[in-house]
């Protein structure tokens, strides 16, 4: 099943965190028994709204975990990213480490990441952005645009916000389609989540 998480609620339950995930909202709407339990098969971040699959019962979830882990899930997301890039289209190439990876896996390596770009629009303070990164690393789309000095509008993890003109609430960063082939009917499935209403209010704010 897919469903279309807002914004500022965790997938999963975090250490200290006691309000309520995606998980124990889906399975009190959706969840028939213990054997129909239904199970993320990939994260987003708290701030981040959209797409995300979850499996009914553990074997399906292996599966679907299996398909991210090959690559063999294609995933986009809209960004609203401070400033004008200076390509339309590119790659973002880096080895990055999250700070949260830093704070609990000492010593931890940096990983390869790699994220492709389209610009869909530019405006004057900001672009609209078509992002598909192609490895899954943590917090990877908001670490490679701040390490570029274009962060994502909203950003205040891995950029100053106030070194930046735009403000929004969360991180402008929304999940907006997904495609891949069933794992065991093998048909190709594809799903489109349209924008929430706070990054389409935005954009209304800031036309020019």
């Amino acid at each position: 099943m897919v469903f279309d998480k807002p914004a500022g609620i965790l997938v999963i339950p975090a250490p200290g965190d006691a309000r309520r995930t995606m998980v124990d909202i889906v399975n009190q709407q959706y969840g028939l028994s213990q054997e129909g339990k239904l199970h993320p098969c990939h994260r987003l971040d708290r701030e981040t709204s959209g797409a995300i699959i979850f499996a009914k019962g553990k074997r399906s979830q292996q599966l679907m975990m299996e398909l991210f882990h090959r690559r063999a899930v294609t995933k986009r997301y809209i960004a609203f990213i401070q400033g004008n890039l200076p390509h339309r289209q590119g790659e973002l190439r880096s080895r990055i480490r999250d700070l949260e990876q830093k704070k609990f896996q000492r010593g931890a390596a940096a990983k390869l990441s790699l994220t492709r770009y389209r610009v869909i629009e530019q405006r004057k303070a900001f672009s609209i952005v078509e992002v598909m990164p192609v490895t899954g690393r943590t917090n990877q789309i908001r670490i490679q645009f701040g390490e570029i000095g274009h962060p994502l509008v909203g950003e205040r993890k891995y950029a100053f916000a106030r070194d930046y003109p735009l403000r929004f609430r969360r991180v402008a960063l929304h999940a907006s389609a997904l495609e891949w082939t069933h794992p065991v009917s093998h048909k190709k499935i594809s799903v489109t989540c349209p924008l929430p209403k706070d990054m389409e209010d935005f954009i209304e704010r800031n036309r020019n």
